[in-house]
């Protein structure tokens, strides 16, 4: 997820305290940099805080409508003043006044991202710059092409049917290698490596994560 707040850097609370709650953050604080990656589509959520360097939360979200980017967006403020949007302007998909718990800040953002889900046309299947054509069997990443094996590309498209959802070993033996009684977590273990250097060579690395004591999910959580 993408979080643009005041701050930058290991100073910026949202970002130390999502992260803590075991999520994939980007951080920026200006306007103009909150703008240019939040127009790339490569987010599952963006935070915007109020106020930010050059601008407000509010403008940003603004012209991120009007190039057509529809990532939730949630906004962060200090008081419920800041909340109020100017006439005619787009208004987030939530917002939430500081003080604020960072469990409570990552249980609005997976609400945003499970309100959301995976995007779905037709046959095409996106999590953020990942895209899985089911009718072709064709994965790509931004556009690059992810060749795989069929047993990978049957784990890619369960996790991606659930994304920011951890999802145990046991539920992918069930669902991935079915009835088969010599698959064992450990088999699981070995995909997903073999999967997430895929995804690695394109750059896309970080969207599949293994959760400690978990499992495993892709996308945000």
């Amino acid at each position: 997820m993408l979080v643009a707040d005041a701050e930058t850097g290991d100073r910026s609370a949202p970002r130390h305290g999502l992260t803590g709650e075991g999520m994939v953050v980007t951080a920026c604080s200006g306007g103009a940099e909150a703008l240019r990656l939040g127009s790339t589509g490569e987010f599952d959520v963006i935070l915007l805080e109020v106020p930010l360097t050059g601008t407000s939360g509010h403008r940003v979200l603004e012209l991120l409508r009007e190039r057509g980017t529809s990532t939730p967006v949630l906004l962060l403020a200090s008081a419920d003043a800041d909340l109020d949007r100017p006439a005619g302007s787009a208004g987030p998909d939530d917002s939430v006044v500081r003080p604020v718990s960072s469990a409570e800040l990552a249980g609005r953002v997976r609400a945003l991202v499970r309100g959301t889900g995976s995007s779905e046309q037709g046959d095409v299947l996106r999590v953020a710059g990942l895209e899985i054509d089911r009718a072709g069997r064709r994965v790509s990443w931004a556009g690059e092409p992810i060749a795989l094996s069929p047993r990978e590309y049957k784990l890619l498209l369960t996790l991606a049917g659930r994304p920011g959802t951890v999802l145990t070993a046991e539920e992918l033996l069930r669902e991935v290698w079915g009835g088969d009684r010599d698959a064992t977590s450990d088999v699981v273990e070995v995909y997903i490596g073999y999967l997430r250097r895929k995804l690695d060579a394109v750059g896309a690395g970080e969207l599949l994560r293994a959760v400690r004591g978990g499992g495993y999910r892709l996308g945000a959580g």
